[in-house]
């Protein structure tokens, strides 16, 4: 597993659905004093809507402009943004049979305990299990053709002053977490 950073000061979480991204984005955001960007949160309205790209676009280039924060989110109508402002790229590249697990359960949960997420929105069982828009069924037609995409980024010579950092195991996450408060 490659070392954390020794200057992280602009972190950017990437990988699929459920692989993790927002629990690590807010262990990094406390360990380097750095605010966290939830990308999320600036691209969801109420009911679902999207914000539309130029406006999402906006509020991203403004929470980009701060010295030391940590992202979370794939998004890459807003990707120039982001990486473009980042240090460090940490792809969480966790098995399918991973974060499909974890999406069940994070999906059951949110729908039994009606817990608010971004603008106030909820998943419900129907979105959740009963639409070609459930997050289960976009995991399933994703999970491929994002892992192809940012192993294709990380070999590309478009972001040189990024480093990269693909962890595929919790074990590894956790261990990289640990490296990273040691060295800041």
């Amino acid at each position: 597993m490659p070392s954390p950073p020794t200057q992280p000061r602009r972190i950017a979480v990437v990988g699929s659905t459920c692989s993790g991204k927002s629990t690590l984005a807010r262990q990094l955001a406390a360990v380097i004093g750095g605010q966290r960007i939830e990308l999320d949160a600036l691209h969801w309205l109420p009911d679902w809507q999207e914000q539309p790209t130029d406006e999402f676009r906006e509020s991203v280039r403004q929470q980009v402009a701060a010295d030391c924060w940590v992202s979370d989110g794939n998004y890459s109508k807003a990707r120039d943004l982001v990486w473009g402002r980042a240090t460090d790229v940490v792809w969480l590249d966790h098995s399918f049979p991973t974060v499909a697990a974890r999406a069940l359960c994070r999906t059951t949960r949110r729908v039994i305990t009606r817990e608010p997420l971004y603008a106030d929105n909820r998943e419900t069982f129907a979105k959740s299990f009963l639409s070609t828009d459930s997050i289960l069924v976009w995991l399933a037609r994703t999970f491929r053709q994002n892992r192809r995409q940012y192993a294709a980024l990380m070999d590309s010579d478009e972001w040189p002053a990024v480093t990269f950092t693909r962890l595929h195991k919790q074990a590894e996450v956790h261990a990289f977490v640990s490296e990273l408060k040691s060295i800041v």
